[in-house]
């Protein structure tokens, strides 16, 4: 079957594109609103895009009002960001994060979440992910009719775990088995690590 982007409509080419670039990684964001209380959400149009300098890409779009989503809205306010790696038991609170609350409202109340002070970083972050990116704003591209915003973070300073992280050889190697790192599927469906391999022969 050969489907011609040009025949279908905006809405089919996402669930077209959502359920075919898989597995996703999530970006979990936390971030500042205009009152100081703060915003959780998750987005899976994410990844790493630049290592000199080191940027992260979001995509996020619009509400159904046309408003900017808070998420939106506080990262191009130009203040700084966390954005959290998920690992696969904190499906639930990831997905409960999602939901829409009034601008203001925190989802870290709603989902129970703990709290950890990222050291140099005006916001915490979430307790319990193995790897947080302390991030602020590089730039922003707005594409297509719905103006969707192409964001990009520059990381400042990475939280990882200690337990999933090895340092030798002047190299830094992350236990991907012990991150457990949820991926975004199609629709409401998600996906956890399964067997994991390496190509790379011992020398």
């Amino acid at each position: 079957m050969i489907i011609d982007f040009a025949d279908i409509t905006p809405l089919n080419r996402y669930h077209l594109l959502t359920q075919t670039v898989m597995p996703r990684p999530i970006a979990w964001i936390l971030s500042e609103n205009d009152d100081t209380s703060l915003n959780l959400a998750p987005f899976s149009f994410f990844n790493a895009m630049c290592s000199d300098p080191p940027l992260l890409a979001i995509s996020i779009g619009k509400k159904p009002n046309g408003e900017d989503k808070d998420t939106r809205h506080n990262l191009l306010s130009g203040r700084e960001f966390v954005v959290h790696i998920a690992a696969a038991d904190q499906a639930e609170a990831l997905n409960q994060s999602a939901e829409s609350l009034e601008y203001g409202h925190s989802e870290i109340d709603a989902t129970g979440l703990s709290l950890a002070h990222f050291a140099n970083c005006p916001l915490p972050r979430l307790a319990d992910c193995h790897i947080a990116y302390h991030c602020k704003l590089y730039d922003v591209h707005v594409i297509g009719p719905n103006q969707q915003a192409m964001i990009y973070g520059e990381v400042l300073q990475l939280h990882v775990d200690d337990s999933i992280v090895e340092h030798r050889h002047n190299r830094f190697t992350i236990d991907a088995k012990a991150v457990h790192p949820l991926a975004r599927l199609g629709g409401g469906l998600y996906a956890e690590q399964g067997r994991v391999f390496s190509l790379v022969r011992p020398k």
